[in-house]
């Protein structure tokens, strides 16, 4: 059975190793003791909202909310910056309860929106997120700016 929670600071060695593989699958370098750092600082600093999600005793995935305010809207909203499920357990449905979760914090705390971004080749990530119910947006291009 899969328990998924929010996470709090004593569960930073549990999400280690699932950051890790997480900025791995991205294609970034392992470095453990770097998001050990990272995590750290988003708790202790309330930076943002994190849920893991157990099976049994081992920690199978996690997904981190970062809070933001959309001018638009007049609203806070949350990225769903990161969401991981651990190889071994995809296909459990940890994934699907993780994001349920982060829904329902939305909604607990009045957010107006969840928002979310993927690799454009995470085909089996983009058919979770249209069956739970989120919507591709198709009115505005995404920039970035390396600094």
């Amino acid at each position: 059975m899969i328990n998924v929670r929010q996470a709090g600071i004593d569960d930073l060695d549990a999400l280690v190793p699932l950051f890790d593989a997480y900025r791995q699958f991205y294609q970034r370098s392992s470095d453990r003791p770097a998001a050990r750092g990272f995590l750290l600082e988003r708790f202790k600093h309330q930076q943002s909202v994190i849920f893991i999600a157990h099976e049994g005793s081992a920690a199978i995935g996690f997904t981190q909310l970062y809070p933001l305010f959309s001018s638009l809207t007049l609203a806070r909203t949350f990225v769903l910056y990161d969401l991981f499920v651990a190889p071994s357990a995809r296909r459990s449905g940890a994934a699907r309860q993780l994001l349920r979760a982060a829904a329902d914090y939305g909604r607990a705390v009045g957010a107006g929106a969840l928002e979310l971004s993927t690799a454009i080749d995470n085909e089996a990530a983009q058919h979770l997120y249209e069956s739970e119910g989120w919507v591709r947006d198709t009115a505005f291009y995404v920039y970035g700016l390396g600094l």
